[in-house]
Order: C-alpha cells, then sequence, then structure tokens
C-alpha cells in the first residue's frame, strides 16, 4: 500500500471507531484477573504503551478486574503470541503485539508455531508510533546525509541494533542499506529495551527503535537522533526530518500496537474489549501521555483491524522481498 492511501486508510479507521462504543457483555464477564501478554521485554514501546493502557483497563470504570502484564519475549514477539494463539478462548488472556509477530515473520520464517490469521482474533489496531534512526553520540555523524557518507567510507564497520531479526527494525535497516547503499551489519536484540541500552553504551553504532524506547535518551544526550519513519514528521519531534523527504520513499513504516484474543474467543467479548481499548486510549491524561512518547492513538473495531491486517501482510511480503531481509 502507498504511502498516502495507507495513510487515508489508518484515517479512516479511526474516524470509524470515534463513532462508536460497546457496552460490557451482559454475562458474567471479566469475572477474574486478566492476562496481558506482551511479545516483548521491558523497555520497549509496545511494553511502555500496554502498562499505560493496563493501568487504566483494571479501573472500576472499566474492567474492574486485574490486569496482569506477562512479558513473553523472543522469536521476534512469536513466544508472545504463540501462548495467546494456544491459550483457552475464554477472554482472560489477551495479546498486545507489534507488526512483526503478525504480518512480518511468516515472510521471513519457512514455519511458525501459530498462524496469525486463523489463531489469533484481532480485537483492535490500537496505536503506532514512527521509528527513530539513532546513533552513539561519539559517531562523527549529525544528519541522515554525513552518515551515509560516514558508511561508505567504512564498508562493513558500522554496526545497527535491531530488536529482533525480522523486526520492522531490522526490516528498516536493510532498507536504508539497499536504498543507500551502504555495507551495515545488523545486531538483532531480544527487544528494543536491550538494543537501546547497547546504543547506549557504544557496543553498537546505531539502531532503529520506536520513539518511545530512544526519543527520551535522545533528548538526554545519550544518543543523537537522526531521521524517523512514517509518512510524515512525528508531532513530538517536529525537528526531525523524515526519510521520505530525504529522498527514501520506502522508509516511510510505523510500529503498530494491536491487540488480540485467541481465536473462537465469543465475539461480544471481543467487541467489548475493543470498545475499552479505544475508550481508555482516547482519555485526555492518557492520549497526552502516550503522545509524549511519540505514540499515537488510533483505536479500531475488530473488522476494520482484520482488513488492516489482510493488507499489511501484502505490504511487507514485498518489503522483505524489496530489501533482502534474511534470517541472521
Amino acid at each position: 500500500m502507498h504511502t498516502t492511501g495507507r495513510i487515508g486508510f489508518i484515517s479512516a479507521l479511526s474516524a470509524v471507531v470515534a463513532l462508536w462504543s460497546a457496552p460490557l457483555p451482559a454475562q458474567s464477564w471479566p469475572a477474574k484477573p486478566i492476562r496481558l501478554v506482551v511479545s516483548f521485554p521491558p523497555g520497549g514501546g509496545l511494553d511502555l504503551f500496554a502498562r499505560i493502557v493496563a493501568q487504566k483497563l483494571q479501573g472500576k470504570d472499566s474492567l474492574g478486574q486485574q490486569v496482569i502484564v506477562d512479558n513473553r519475549s523472543g522469536a521476534s514477539g512469536m513466544i508472545g503470541a504463540e501462548t495467546v494463539a494456544k491459550a483457552p478462548p475464554d477472554g482472560y488472556t489477551v495479546l498486545f503485539s507489534t507488526a512483526a509477530e503478525i504480518t512480518i515473520n511468516q515472510h521471513l520464517y519457512p514455519k511458525m508455531p501459530y498462524d496469525p490469521t486463523k489463531d489469533l482474533a484481532p480485537v483492535s489496531y490500537a496505536s503506532h508510533a514512527a521509528l527513530l534512526l539513532s546513533t552513539h553520540p561519539s559517531l562523527p555523524a549529525r544528519s541522515l546525509k554525513e552518515l551515509i557518507a560516514l558508511a561508505r567510507s567504512q564498508p562493513g564497520a558500522l554496526t545497527y541494533a535491531s530488536a529482533g531479526t525480522g523486526s520492522l527494525h531490522h526490516l528498516s535497516g536493510e532498507l536504508l542499506k539497499t536504498g543507500a547503499k551502504i555495507d551495515i551489519v545488523h545486531v538483532p536484540y531480544k527487544g528494543a529495551g536491550p538494543a537501546v541500552i547497547d546504543m547506549i553504551t557504544g557496543q553498537v553504532s546505531m539502531g532503529f527503535s520506536a520513539l518511545p524506547s530512544s526519543l527520551p535518551h535522545a533528548r538526554a544526550g545519550k544518543l543523537r537522533a537522526i531521521s524517523v519513519t512514517g509518512p510524515k514528521r512525528s508531532e513530538v519531534a517536529p525537528d526531525l526530518p523524515t526519510f521520505v523527504e530525504q529522498g527514501f520513499p520506502a522508509i516511510d513504516v510505523v510500529s503498530w500496537y494491536g491487540v488480540f484474543f485467541p481465536s473462537r474467543t465469543p465475539p461480544e467479548i471481543v467487541r467489548a474489549m475493543s470498545g475499552e481499548i479505544a475508550r481508555v486510549i482516547r482519555m485526555p491524561d492518557v492520549k497526552s501521555r502516550l503522545l509524549e512518547q511519540g505514540i499515537e492513538v488510533i483505536g479500531t473495531m475488530p473488522e476494520q483491524f482484520a482488513a488492516f491486517i489482510q493488507s499489511e501482510i501484502a505490504r511487507y511480503g514485498a518489503i522483505v522481498r524489496a530489501s533482502g531481509a534474511k534470517l541472521d
């Protein structure tokens, strides 16, 4: 999907859900604590988003039950996704995921332990964040142009971190490599948190990570912000140019955060959770807190999210082929 079409599609999703909310089921759900599985480790944008939302969901004016965040990371998000895919479809195990384990991995792995479109029930395209390319401050490059020139002068010497093989961060690095014709070495981590730590300490030269993971460190001078992904500049970092405006139209990706139940979860529970997600992320205090971290709230109905997933599967298949990304 081209950039303009994708923006329009996401805008349409937001417009539809703004007119809709679903009441909680008349039955006893939820009658006990809910397990919220996060498919990446603490410290990343997905984890931050999940914990903010979980706190609100367990309020008396929302689900009224404890929501326990359970980080199940590994295998580019597939361990967490498999955990939920194989859980009882009773509404008490929910997945917060990124694009990787739903739409990207199937183009990289010959076999997955679950089928993203058959074993998981879409609940909501909850939010998204642009990715930030940042470097260690010691690197003598202050712009994308200078960074590309440096990489060309030292083929194979610079390294870039990602949240894992097959992650959106990894694909963004591969798109940069092919688009700029540079040789930089991929260093995969088990999540954005560990990757950012090694970027700060200088173990790796640079890296792609969602804005919530890296922007605070760039503001503190621990990292140097270079450029952001996505079709337009971020509201929280308007001074940072996008890759698109600097001649790399393929790097218009965003890190989206989705919510899923196991398939065969009762539809009324799926819709009720979707409505609650949309409601809490639009609370003024939640929305402003998320935006400060570079996270833009969306919130959709299940049907719209399911259609979006199908378009993303096709889109990332094309991106994987174009980037030449391979498993390390």
